[in-house]
């Protein structure tokens, strides 16, 4: 899968702050619908209640996709000691 693939239902962080909307950079939002033909993403920022604050379309360059797993099955985490 493309680095940049963004799928419905990814969750996501802002890049960017865009004060308009209230809204800083690394803040965490659902992608819930694909605009212009993938150019940009529907993009819904619920709060802890899951109500739904904004929902706005951003351009891929504004968003990255968070990962919750290591990026292979081969790659083990390595502990740092002092």
């Amino acid at each position: 899968m493309a680095k940049n693939t963004v799928k419905l239902l990814d969750v996501v962080a802002l890049t960017v702050d865009i004060p308009e909307y209230n809204l800083r950079c690394g803040q965490v939002g659902t992608m819930v619908e694909l605009l212009a033909d993938g150019a940009a993403f529907e993009i819904e920022f619920s709060d802890r209640n899951g109500r739904t604050y904004e929902s706005l379309g951003l351009p891929r360059e504004k968003i990255m996709v968070l990962h919750f797993e290591p990026a292979s099955p081969d790659i083990k985490p390595e502990i740092v000691t002092a």
